[in-house]
């Protein structure tokens, strides 16, 4: 029997209930009888580089069976629930609103966020598993980690109590979908740059401005929206704060759905406010507190870029692999070709490299000890390497790859965006670089 809020799910066994008493999964008392001992823990579990297959269930020491229990729930999702309909929502530029209730009654929204906030609350690693069961999945149209792991925590970790018990659990439950609203025409990874502006009117705020590639927004029912507030102040570190701005406010209009060259079924839009009034309680958190806020929360956020990146590239090697081991060419698969097997080789190294770093950040940040430059480094990484290995794997499947019918397709056109999002790369190589040559 499962604890209260798994009992709807499909989770894990993360909070078995034996007796009234919570019972620690096996593996982790095993490990934890091992640690009192005094003895180093082993591990069974085989690391990617040494697997099968880079998308093994059961491998990676930073997850556990409760965890494997999860994957295979989740990975069953994606194949029924979001691969069968997504080359229909590719030509409707959206997903459904039915799958997001779906992963809601699934327990894979708000997993990270508390149970007592109306959230899953569970733990870092199974949220990983999502990021990376939906890249093994090639479906990019769901934005459910935009969502719940870049949009919830605001709400989570800076609303009111009010806020909190008013989204939160429709949020969980995949009935209020949300955005966040950072990029504009103008400005993009420089909030310095930021236009939309929010001033005081009595105990009301008038929000001006517009906003532009913004993912879910078409589809959004909540929004948290970026706006100056203090226009005398000399940084942008005094003069941000944040508004949760729904649907259907007077004034917030939504334009049209952006046309991409990826992403094809995941909904992105601009967003347009006129005047539109707002009460006192649409602040989130404190007043000009919305950069510290933002610089708080973005090393999550490319965390979750990283994290897919490398998901991405595993997926595109095993889609890669398998098709080289059955093309033939000169009498034999082109798999039998030196050329082919040393790109295999090299490529197969440089993500296992990339996973460890990543599977090190996981863990970091488990632990609050992910800081923004070790974040910054991740994401420039895992997603130029992605890119890297999406235009080496299409070469390998030469004319075929270039067909969108070939999944390899649409890898490749999905994996430009994410050197882009997030903060640019070159953005990244500052923030890593001010952290170098910056005095002691």
């Amino acid at each position: 029997m499962f604890a209260k809020k798994v009992s709807k799910t499909f989770l894990w066994g993360l909070r078995h209930v034996s007796g009234g008493k919570q019972v620690l999964p096996v593996a982790v008392a095993r490990q934890q009888h091992t640690q009192a001992q005094g003895q180093p823990v082993p591990s069974t579990r085989p690391e990617t580089s040494s697997a099968k297959s880079l998308m093994d269930i059961g491998t990676r020491r930073i997850f556990n069976e409760d965890h494997d229990i999860f994957r295979q729930s989740v990975r069953r999702f994606f194949q029924e629930e979001v691969i069968p309909h997504h080359t229909e929502w590719e030509k409707a530029g959206q997903v459904s609103r039915e799958v997001w209730e779906k992963a809601g009654e699934q327990g894979m929204l708000g997993v990270m966020i508390p149970e007592e906030h109306g959230g899953i609350g569970a733990d870092l690693f199974s949220v990983a598993v999502i990021w990376e069961e939906q890249m093994y999945s090639n479906c990019t149209g769901p934005g459910f980690t935009l969502h719940s792991d870049i949009v919830m925590p605001y709400v989570s970790n800076y609303g009111s109590k009010e806020q909190i018990e008013r989204f939160i659990p429709e949020m969980s439950a995949g009935k209020c979908i949300s955005a966040i609203a950072m990029t504009e025409p103008g400005a993009g990874s420089d909030l310095q740059g930021v236009k939309t502006y929010a001033k005081r009117d009595g105990s009301d705020w008038i929000l001006n401005g517009n906003k532009v590639f913004i993912t879910n927004g078409w589809m959004s029912d909540l929004v948290v929206v970026v706006a100056v507030t203090n226009r005398e102040a000399k940084a942008a570190a005094h003069a941000i704060s944040l508004f949760l701005v729904e649907n259907g406010t007077k004034g917030f209009q939504k334009g049209r759905k952006l046309e991409k060259i990826g992403l094809k079924a995941q909904d992105t839009a601009e967003l347009f406010f006129d005047d539109v009034r707002l009460p006192a309680d649409a602040l989130l958190g404190e007043v000009n507190k919305g950069f510290y806020y933002l610089m708080n929360e973005l090393p999550q956020e490319r965390l979750v870029i990283a994290g897919m990146a490398i998901a991405s590239c595993e997926f595109m090697f095993e889609e890669t692999r398998n098709y080289v081991m059955q093309r033939k060419a000169f009498g034999k698969t082109i798999a039998h070709l030196q050329t082919v097997q040393h790109k295999l080789a090299e490529m197969k190294t440089e993500i296992c490299v990339g996973r460890a770093f990543i599977d090190n950040c996981l863990l970091l940040h488990s632990e609050k000890r992910l800081d923004a430059a070790t974040a910054s480094m991740a994401k420039f990484w895992a997603s130029d390497l992605q890119n890297t290995v999406a235009t080496q794997c299409l070469q390998l499947h030469g004319g075929w790859g270039y067909m969108w019918e070939y999944p390899i397709a649409k890898a490749f056109v999905d994996a430009r965006i994410q050197p882009i999002y997030g903060g640019t790369n070159e953005i990244m190589k500052e923030l890593i670089a001010r952290t170098i040559v910056s005095q002691k």
